[in-house]
């Protein structure tokens, strides 16, 4: 892992990256770079999501039923594959933030241990 005082960029535990792309899109369907654009700026710059590790997480999370995508033009008048949760997506994202916020608060208790 990098040295924060050197790379303040945070790296994803695994599967952490399906439950903060399922939280994002709880706003409003966005395009992968925009997804992307949002965690940087949410998370005060701290985390970056490249591409390589992105659009394979968008097209697991469709597989699954959680987001659905469909075509339209972006911003820039280009076309851009848009995201929004599904239904089912809505439900896996407030299971995964329980557990989420369940193993966060069990690690915190060992972290605090005297």
């Amino acid at each position: 892992m990098a040295d924060s005082k050197t790379d303040p960029k945070l790296e994803l535990p695994q599967g952490t990256l399906d439950l903060l792309i399922l939280k994002t899109l709880t706003l409003e369907p966005l395009h992968g770079w925009g997804i992307s654009e949002r965690l940087q700026q949410i998370s005060r710059e701290a985390l970056q999501v490249q591409q390589g590790s992105l659009y394979p997480a968008l097209h697991r999370l469709e597989r699954r039923g959680w987001i659905k995508a469909t075509w339209s033009t972006s911003e820039n008048n280009r076309r851009a594959k848009y995201y929004e949760l599904t239904k089912q997506g809505q439900k896996q994202l407030a299971a995964e933030t329980e557990a989420w916020r369940r193993l966060t608060a069990a690690v915190g208790h060992v972290l605090d241990m005297a």
